[in-house]
């Protein structure tokens, strides 16, 4: 079953999100998905995966140096 993860996160540029994104594909799976919604004032990232938990995906993202929470329903 496949799990939808919000986050908000402080990764506001295209350059930022580059810098992420061999971080991310090394957590997730190849059939996961995920993006970043820099528009949005909250930075939004939205991970579609099928088996990975939160803090997983914070302490990567804190280990580079950005600020990520998750946003519960």
């Amino acid at each position: 079953m496949r799990t939808v993860l919000v986050f908000k996160t402080s990764v506001r540029t295209r350059r930022s999100v580059k810098q992420v994104t061999p971080l991310l594909n090394q957590l997730l799976d190849a059939t996961d998905r995920w993006n970043f919604d820099l528009q949005d004032c909250d930075h939004i990232l939205r991970v579609e995966a099928q088996a990975i938990t939160p803090s997983v995906i914070i302490d990567r993202l804190r280990q580079a140096g950005f600020l990520c929470t998750e946003l519960e329903d």
